[in-house]
């Protein structure tokens, strides 16, 4: 029985864990089944289209995932500022998170009308086995430039969900999710097929689509914010003055740097990694965007439970109560992987079904039924490290989180697929399938590290 209250939580500790959870979970399914339809309807007009988009969202994520990053470290302070009672703390946080967030929608704005052509041409070095490359390249460039349209409310709407969610407050940026995406789908049905009178734009349809839905979501969020200071107390003065301290500024950054570093050198090794596997020919690029299309469906669960680490275990530790941390952090992590065993196990049985709803070639949809074989196998792994990921960032041990994450990444994972696809014959399932058990050796050091406690450290008493 001892054994049992080690490892899982009584009915009030699961009870706490999806009051947190659920509304991410939510938001999150509702994004990844929009995003599929999306997806779906693009690949509708045709390959060349849905890869081309494909493509473009791969740098997308880029920018995406910088913003993650860039508001990370002071997401680390808030938490802990939250669970010690400091509400002004949370504040100057969040006027850090703005300042960052900003710049790097600028910095990523100016990049991609630079170099954005050129960054797409480098995923179409392999074979045109079904379709036109210079085609795919134009398709996803279009995409690309209207996309860059909403960069900025991008940026504040993360920048007011992840302190919403940092103050336990998880609803409202459910809502404002569910609002966009369901402006997004309507949306994404009238551009791209031209109903009610519009033109078809194909995939520049579904780009139109998302701005509009982007600047919805950030209305929602914040004037929901706003409307409400005595529920939302962060809220309250927050833009009657930009002051943040210095020395909380230069802690934020010190703790920042490494996560933002971090989130840039991950999202482009996931780029990598795909122009490493496209080299296998555009069949590969279209199989693996239904593949990461599908995949973001079934791990929203895992995704969530990384929040829900970052949250609790963060506010336990800003507390002062440190064995409550490890007991949480440990509970979330079994209850992570066993959740994605049963995740990886449904998707496996639905893996030979899904890829029939996409408009494209017989080859295309064989292959990624395979791959999402493999990638549903490699659920539980992923799940482990990702929550192993979250706990050392919980604690502020940014770059030590910046060595497991990123610095594996690039020295095993981009590393191994670029030998592989350049110096081997192996197929894509095989090239595919090796780099996803690789994730066993990031598994045993985040074991290793989460056991030692490292990141069992309270940043702002």
């Amino acid at each position: 029985m001892l054994k049992q209250n080690k490892w899982i939580g009584s009915r009030a500790f699961y009870a706490m864990v999806l009051s947190v959870t659920i509304p991410i979970v939510i938001q999150n399914g509702i994004t990844s089944f929009v995003n599929l339809l999306d997806n779906v309807m693009v690949g509708r007009v045709g390959t060349e289209q849905m890869s081309g988009v494909a493509i473009a969202n791969q740098l997308i994520m880029i920018f995406e995932l910088g913003i993650f990053g860039g508001i990370s470290g002071a997401s680390i302070f808030a938490a802990q500022f939250y669970g010690y009672g400091d509400m002004e703390g949370v504040r100057h946080t969040f006027r850090i998170k703005l300042f960052v967030g900003l710049a790097i929608a600028a910095a990523g704005i100016v990049v991609f009308l630079l170099f954005g052509d050129s960054l797409i041409h480098r995923f179409l070095q392999g074979d045109s086995d079904v379709g036109d490359a210079e085609a795919t390249a134009g398709y996803g460039l279009r995409y690309l430039r209207v996309i860059l349209i909403g960069f900025v409310p991008f940026s504040m709407t993360q920048i007011y969900a992840s302190t919403l969610k940092e103050t336990s407050e998880t609803i409202l940026p459910m809502k404002a999710s569910i609002t966009a995406v369901l402006v997004n789908l309507v949306l994404n049905y009238i551009f791209i097929f031209g109903k009610l009178g519009f033109p078809a734009m194909g995939g520049t349809g579904a780009a139109v689509a998302t701005v509009v839905s982007r600047y919805v979501e950030f209305g929602v969020v914040a004037i929901g914010t706003h409307r409400k200071p005595e529920k939302y107390r962060f809220a309250e003065g927050l833009y009657r003055s930009l002051y943040v301290p210095a020395d909380l500024l230069g802690r934020v950054m010190k703790k920042g740097a490494p996560l933002l570093l971090n989130e840039l050198l991950w999202s482009a090794g996931m780029a990598m990694l795909n122009q490493s596997y496209s080299l296998r020919g555009l069949s590969v690029v279209a199989a693996l965007n239904i593949t990461s299309t599908i995949s973001n469906l079934f791990y929203i669960v895992t995704m969530a439970m990384g929040n829900t680490v970052s949250i609790l275990v963060g506010q336990a530790l800003g507390s002062g109560d440190m064995e409550r941390a490890k007991d949480t952090d440990r509970k979330l992590i079994v209850f992570s992987v066993g959740v994605s065993v049963c995740m990886g196990l449904l998707w496996a049985l639905c893996s030979g079904w899904i890829p029939r709803i996409y408009n494209t070639k017989e080859t295309v949809r064989n292959l990624a039924s395979t791959l999402m074989i493999v990638a549903a196998c490699a659920m539980p792994i992923n799940a482990f490290s990702h929550a192993s990921y979250f706990t050392l960032r919980s604690g502020g041990k940014t770059i030590i989180t910046f060595l497991f994450d990123s610095g594996f990444t690039w020295a095993v994972a981009v590393t191994l697929a670029f030998c592989l696809s350049h110096f081997t014959a192996l197929n894509i399932v095989a090239m595919y399938a090796l780099v996803q058990a690789s994730n066993l050796i990031k598994c045993v050091m985040g074991y290793i590290l989460v056991k030692k406690g490292i990141w069992i450290n309270n940043i702002v008493a």
